[in-house]
């Protein structure tokens, strides 16, 4: 029997020593050392071999490879301690930080998940072999945004406790600017038409912070949709875009596009044919489409016309429409034959209306705004509009509406409307100081959904040795169900001429009033108004002579009336 045997064995990633003793022996236990951050329950799930298991010579590489691979480890070595197998590991170390410096048009939180998507985050495993992938990665989204020049550095500091601290200081420089683009190919257009709806080119003279000749990928894959889609509408429906090339100057400040494309031919619309279940009468169908026999066929105006029939649809009851143009090319004559299946699925129901994000707002305040009720069927245009009268309010910010088919039921579904609030009051409080009013105080508070109600409430406080004034006015927009508003408001008002140094007299002003608004349309209303006010004068030994016969001829209470 042999007691300790060497093995030389060559590992892809690190050298391996490895010492067993004897041919084979049967585990009674197993010891993990070099552990620093690892656990040893985590090695044990890796390690493809237990107690009581018989391990052999012909074993070992095996137990070595397993554990190499976990990528937790940069050295392994396995010994034998008479009937213990001892696994020495040296663990790779953690990464504890990555922090970012300099960069600007990509944020902390974008870099960050840039690196986690290739296996680089806090709390991993370091490997330097990834550096070079690293800052690869980085570039490439740089590039992305026209920064050829970025420069990308990345320092590792070693830490206690086998850490590391990864520090990438980044010099985005500035972006290429577009020098030309220009397209190779087209015969019926020229390049100046072509272009002059892209987002990437020439920046025109008289726009000094333009940023349309600021190359990003992005933009470029946008534009080549918009030529695409501008042959396409005219009719060359053989449209294709050979290659795209970009290429930089020498110094890498200035970038030249090149587009090879090949036009094909142009088609013209021979027939268009409707199939499928016409639910609605034919010719109301036709009449929602926007092209003809005869015309250049035009793929935005089919788009268009697929549109208009699934809203006509929608507005009829169903739900989940399904409208597809099928176009059949004639090679020979250049023309095309358009079929519009259609298929309009169950006519839908609404089952249920809900709300949800609302945390202040009662249920009815939103109810109330709905113009599709629960129990009729589904139209598309009473939802739009119950959103968008919704969003009016001003408490709402967004409305996003999801339609949900009821489980088991074909015709039935329920509406979710997911309702983010906002703040719809104020606050305001100020002081100041003046020669002709002395200390001023001024203070309001204004609650367009009082206690989620949807009611407005303000109130309002100004003083000043001249000047006292008080102000409370309330709103109901729903005074009646057909959405009638009425409104009251209180105004009281203290002047004293005197403190003014005006004349020896003061006035009290009290007002009343209420408002109605009747809707006429959905946008539209009219509104009546009306109020009530009583001014009372008070005079002192040295009053004016005009105020004194004012007050003469007007009484001292002077009573006045406003319709509107």
């Amino acid at each position: 029997m042999r007691f300790f045997r060497r093995l030389g064995l060559i590992c892809l990633f690190a050298m391996l020593t490895l010492q067993v003793q004897g041919d084979s022996f049967r585990v009674q236990d197993i010891q993990i050392q070099g552990l620093e951050r690892i656990e040893a329950g985590t090695v044990f799930t890796y390690l493809p071999v237990k107690v009581g298991d018989l391990v052999s010579e012909n074993q070992t590489a095996q137990i070595v490879r397993e554990l190499y691979k976990t990528g937790l480890f940069r050295n392994i070595e396995l010994h034998r301690e008479e009937d213990v197998l001892v696994v020495v590991v040296q663990e790779r170390p953690g990464i504890a930080s990555i922090t970012f410096d300099g960069n600007k048009i990509l944020d902390d939180e974008q870099l960050t998940e840039v690196l986690d998507d290739i296996g680089i985050a806090s709390g991993r495993v370091f490997n330097r072999t990834v550096l070079d992938r690293l800052e690869g990665e980085l570039l490439q989204q740089y590039y992305a945004f026209g920064k050829y020049n970025v420069e990308i550095d990345t320092t590792i500091d070693e830490l206690p406790r086998n850490r590391v601290a990864v520090s990438i200081l980044i010099e985005e420089g500035d972006v290429a600017k577009i020098k030309q683009v220009k397209i190779v190919g087209n015969e019926s257009f020229d390049t100046e038409t072509l272009t002059e709806n892209f987002e990437s080119g020439l920046a025109p003279w008289y726009k000094l912070f333009s940023t349309r000749d600021r190359y990003a990928k992005p933009k470029l894959q946008g534009d080549l949709e918009t030529l695409r889609s501008h042959y396409l509408n005219y009719g060359y429906l053989k449209f294709d875009i050979k290659s795209t090339q970009v290429s930089l100057s020498p110094d890498k400040e200035e970038i030249f596009i090149t587009i090879n494309i090949d036009e094909g031919d142009q088609y013209t619309l021979e027939d268009v044919k409707l199939a499928g279940n016409l639910v609605l009468p034919e010719e109301h169908i036709r009449a929602l489409l926007f092209f003809s026999p005869g015309e250049t066929f035009s793929r935005a105006r089919v788009i268009a016309s697929t549109e208009a029939i699934l809203n006509r649809l929608g507005d009829e009851g169903y739900a989940f429409p399904n409208v597809n143009p099928v176009p059949e090319l004639d090679e020979e004559n250049k023309t095309v034959k358009v079929t519009v299946f259609i298929d309009p699925g169950k006519r839908t129901y609404v089952r249920r209306i809900n709300f949800r994000g609302h945390k202040i707002t009662r249920d009815e305040v939103y109810r109330r705004e709905l113009r599709q009720m629960e129990g009729a069927w589904f139209s598309q245009t009473s939802i739009e509009n119950s959103r968008r009268r919704i969003l009016r309010l001003s408490h709402v910010e967004e409305v996003e509406v999801e339609t949900q088919r009821v489980p088991g039921v074909e015709d039935l579904v329920d509406l979710e409307f997911e309702i983010k609030e906002r703040l719809a009051g104020s606050f305001n409080i100020g002081a100041g100081y003046s020669d002709s009013q002395g200390a001023v105080f001024s203070t309001s508070v204004s609650q367009e959904n009082f206690l989620g109600t949807g009611k407005t409430v303000s109130f309002s406080i100004n003083t000043s040795k001249v000047n006292t004034i008080y102000a409370l006015n309330y709103v109901n927009p729903y005074y009646t169900i057909d959405g009638v508003s009425r409104g009251f408001g209180f105004n009281y008002v203290q002047s004293d001429a005197e403190e003014a140094d005006i004349s020896d007299f003061s006035t009290d002003q009290f007002s009343l009033s209420t408002s109605y608004g009747i809707p006429l349309t959905e946008v539209d209303r009219i509104s009546a108004f009306a109020q009530v006010s009583s001014t009372s004068v008070t005079t002192g030994v040295y009053t004016a002579q005009e105020v004194l016969e004012l007050k003469e001829d007007k009484g001292h209470d002077n009573n006045n009336h406003t319709l509107n």
